[in-house]
């Protein structure tokens, strides 16, 4: 067992904690931290094309195994994941002895996202919103039905805007819930009121409850927009922490300020 990378970060149930950082390290940052790296993970980077996105996967990577070990007395090198029926990584419990600590990561262009909780589910999905209107083409095969109107009545210059809003938030859920794209985005939808409640429908196939869950959405920095999805935990209010997290491994707690959030 290695020395314990850094100092421990309590976690309560009643939290959520996110960790943001740049989807690229400089040099020397770049090389400590592929030293973290399983052997399966370094084969992992070498298979991708092109550079940048090599630089995304070493990011993603290490953000993880260094956010962990903030939690637990391990160090970056001693994590060892697993993958559920469906793909999603996890801690894996028999091999570290760690149970109750569960995370979620998510990245595009410019940016990573870790959502951690302890006790529950969680899900997480950032986007960069300046993606290209291309993306409406798939809407038929994404959209609820009600979706689909909602977003005909939105201004074209803001439907990109609106179908993220929409496309976030179910790849939060799917993620939360496991089971990746095996769910049918389609068959599972979100509302929007004035007040900024977000409503969750589930198609009764889906065999799920939308009171299980939690959502929220927000824009950590210009151009960004992240939707996280967690279970509820009975009586007991979530509060959501978020960190930014520099290549060196500072970090520093930054304000949350939610734009939608499950009633």
């Amino acid at each position: 067992m290695k020395t314990i990378y850094r100092g421990i970060i309590g976690l309560s149930v009643g939290e959520i904690h996110l960790w943001l950082a740049d989807d690229r390290l400089d040099l020397v940052t770049a090389a400590a931290s592929r030293s973290f790296l399983a052997p399966d993970e370094k084969q992992h980077e070498l298979r991708f094309h092109f550079e940048r996105d090599r630089d995304r996967y070493l990011a993603t990577r290490a953000l993880v195994r260094r956010v962990l070990s903030r939690y637990q007395p391990l160090h970056p090198a001693d994590w060892v994941f697993s993958q559920n029926a469906y793909g999603r990584p996890e801690i894996d419990a028999m091999r570290t002895g760690i149970r109750d600590l569960f995370f979620n990561v998510s990245h595009t262009t410019g940016l990573i996202v870790l959502a951690v909780a302890t006790g529950r589910a969680v899900g997480v999905d950032v986007e960069n919103t300046q993606r290209d209107k291309d993306l409406l083409d798939v809407t038929k095969q994404v959209l609820s039905p009600e979706e689909l109107q909602d977003l005909v009545k939105v201004p074209g210059e803001l439907k990109v805007e609106r179908f993220l809003q929409y496309w976030t938030l179910k790849e939060a859920y799917i993620k939360a819930r496991g089971k990746g794209v095996s769910i049918p985005l389609e068959k599972l939808g979100f509302r929007f009121d004035q007040s900024g409640t977000i409503d969750l429908e589930i198609a009764p196939e889906l065999a799920d409850a939308p009171c299980r869950w939690q959502c929220w959405q927000f824009r950590p920095e210009d151009g960004y927009l992240i939707a996280l999805c967690a279970e509820r935990i009975e009586h007991i209010p979530t509060g959501i922490v978020a960190r930014r997290m520099t290549s060196s491994g500072v970090d520093e707690i930054i304000p949350v300020q939610v734009d939608r959030v499950s009633a």
